[in-house]
């Protein structure tokens, strides 16, 4: 499965579901990612037809496709060779290109402040994040995607993530260093990259997206308080809010979204899905067949558009795969892949590669 084919597939799972609104976004990363282009002398213009980008919208600032922007940063990491192209986008940029997020998080009295209002106006730059803050022994931050599929994308949430972190160590005037960082997706190599970024170890397969931090970091004042420009920011964000709709996900994105990080622990189970969404094993499946869904159809499917995904990346190797799949033997994943692709791991893999 190409690119091309994870995009028409994001694009179905929107169609599917006409009550809920595609998310969108202010498209900064979208941004960044055709200076990154154009520095590199690579003509954006095709790159952004095939993720359904107008070249003019991002000119005049106008809201964009979240999907979209996940699959443009996928063909511009590709067009670019770089693996880690959401690290890249992250560096350089002036942290007030983020807008009335960055200005009503940095005119903040404390940082536990700042992160408050970023967890509650993170919608206003891209309607399909979710940021929850917890606070406790340590204070975490967890990353969520709704309306947009989580499994299809890692470039999108890295950058998140290391402008995030880039924008704490800023608004305190001091490099913070997290605990731990985790990311739902899969690396397995090149690491430094994303360690020298974050400055600490980086988990990934994991259950969640989150970086974690001492609990006493929330009380680090900010270097730019201004009281009075904070009340201002802050009414503006809620009206910003007001104007946004409501965080609605199809059904079946809100599945697989849970499903994916699964996989590896061999927890994919209608139980537990029911159980994460506080329902019923008989309620849930209920609701999937009111949508005309199955939960073997969405798991399925999920793991061909996983496969397709990991196959086409030569750092796992088939039994890895199987295994990130949820697959208890790769003899298991090999039927599977004939009947998805009509060839066996290996020789879809070539075919990919070739």
């Amino acid at each position: 499965m190409t690119v091309d084919y994870i995009g028409r597939r994001a694009a179905m799972q929107n169609e599917s579901n006409l009550l809920a609104a595609p998310p969108t976004t202010a498209g900064l990363a979208a941004r960044l990612a055709v200076a990154q282009l154009e520095r590199r002398s690579i003509d954006p213009a095709p790159l952004l037809a095939q993720s359904g980008l107008s070249p003019s919208a991002l000119a005049e600032r106008k809201r964009i496709s979240a999907n979209s922007q996940i699959r443009f940063l996928e063909l511009v990491s590709e067009a670019t060779k770089d693996e880690w192209i959401g690290l890249t986008l992250s560096e350089g940029f002036d942290l007030r290109e983020l807008g009335m997020l960055y200005y009503v998080a940095a005119s903040s009295q404390r940082l536990g402040d700042a992160l408050r209002r970023l967890a509650r106006y993170a919608r206003v730059a891209n309607e399909a994040l979710l940021v929850t803050l917890h606070k406790g022994s340590a204070c975490r931050v967890d990353l969520a995607y709704a309306g947009v599929p989580r499994h299809l994308d890692r470039h999108q949430i890295e950058l998140l993530a290391a402008i995030f972190l880039r924008l704490c160590r800023h608004l305190v005037g001091q490099r913070l260093v997290p605990l731990s960082v985790q990311f739902v997706h899969h690396r397995s190599r090149g690491l430094n990259r994303i360690r020298g970024v974050l400055g600490c170890e980086v988990e990934f397969d994991a259950h969640a997206d989150e970086i974690s931090f001492t609990a006493t970091i929330t009380e680090l004042p900010l270097v730019g308080d201004d009281p009075f420009l904070n009340e201002l920011m802050e009414k503006d964000c809620e009206a910003a809010m007001a104007e946004r709709p409501a965080n609605v996900s199809p059904f079946r994105t809100i599945v697989e979204n849970i499903i994916a990080p699964l996989l590896p622990h061999a927890e994919a189970q209608a139980s537990t899905v029911a159980k994460r969404l506080g329902l019923s094993e008989r309620t849930f499946a209920r609701r999937l067949a009111a949508e005309a869904l199955s939960f073997g159809e969405i798991l399925d499917e999920l793991r061909r558009d996983l496969a397709a995904l990991h196959l086409q990346r030569s750092d796992l190797q088939i039994a890895q795969i199987a295994w990130r799949l949820g697959f208890h033997q790769p003899s298991s994943f090999s039927h599977a892949c004939r009947r998805w692709f009509g060839k066996s791991p290996l020789a879809y893999r070539r075919s990919l590669l070739g």
